[in-house]
């Protein structure tokens, strides 16, 4: 059977790459210190394959009739997406696809009770999927990615027990339906606090931030769910603060497990609370 070798949860914000410089140094040292931690562990864990949950930001669905779930098929993955790269500020940056692990994904969830909907063209990807590689150099690493992009913001969406249910169902794909001996990483992009154009853009709310990284990190999902509902989401920051529950995932699969995370910021200018969680998965 396929094995986890490797959980990790970041947030990604855009400022945090076009704003860096311009960051006061203890804010920039969370950054430095998150991200580069994430990136030491994701190359000592040696995956084959990196399955990331993030957000779409109502940029590959029409608000209409968007899916809950997009598993990205492509055999190659690039960003930023035009319309987003003066916004980011980050360089481009491409990754390689495993559409073969996409497949067996969407079709081991649907056995699973879980709807997934395909994309085999190339997905748009703005920061939540170029920050994340950027700041931790992932197309440098050699490593296949299978992208799987979550509505966080039309309601309604997978709360924060479908998603710990929905890891959970993504963890027996990864040990029953997988090629024996793969080596599997995962990684939820999204969130902390912040409400992207807002009355509160430039708000963050850092009890919030501070109790979900504590909460996240202690291996107690009842309390996570407790404490770290939708309603306390949008109170820190309506559709953007949800962007968590793609960690939520993460943790499904993996359990109840402890987490390191590396500093928090509530910088203003990066209109997002930043601070990340690298998960034990030996």
């Amino acid at each position: 059977m396929a094995e986890i070798v490797f959980a990790a949860g970041v947030p990604h914000a855009p400022a945090t790459v076009g704003l860096f410089e311009k960051a006061p140094d203890e804010a920039r040292a969370v950054v430095a210190e998150t991200f580069g931690a994430v990136g030491r562990a994701l190359r000592a864990a040696r995956p084959d394959v990196l399955i990331v949950f993030a957000n779409d930001h109502l940029t590959n669905s029409r608000i209409t009739a968007y899916p809950d779930f997009i598993i990205g098929m492509a055999e190659r993955h690039a960003g930023p997406h035009e319309w987003f790269k003066e916004w980011i500020g980050c360089r481009d940056w491409a990754l390689p696809g495993d559409p073969e692990v996409g497949r067996s994904l969407f079709r081991g969830l649907t056995r699973r009770g879980i709807r997934m909907n395909l994309e085999a063209g190339p997905l748009k990807f703005d920061d939540n999927l170029s920050v994340p590689t950027v700041l931790t150099d992932l197309d440098q690493a050699g490593i296949r990615v299978v992208p799987v992009l979550q509505n966080c913001t039309v309601p309604p969406f997978p709360d924060g027990a479908r998603c710990l249910e929905v890891g959970r169902a993504v963890a027996a794909v990864i040990r029953e339906d997988l090629p024996p001996g793969l080596r599997v990483g995962l990684l939820g992009s999204g969130g902390l606090s912040h409400e992207p154009g807002g009355a509160r853009y430039y708000k963050i709310d850092e009890e919030f931030d501070r109790l979900f990284l504590e909460r996240a990190s202690q291996p107690d999902h009842a309390a996570l769910l407790r404490d770290i509902t939708i309603p306390r989401m949008e109170e820190a920051g309506i559709g953007g603060t949800a962007e968590v529950l793609s960690w939520f995932i993460v943790l499904g699969a993996i359990g109840e497990r402890r987490g390191e995370s590396f500093g928090y910021t509530g910088w203003p200018s990066f209109r997002c609370g930043i601070g990340g969680v690298v998960w034990e998965v030996g």
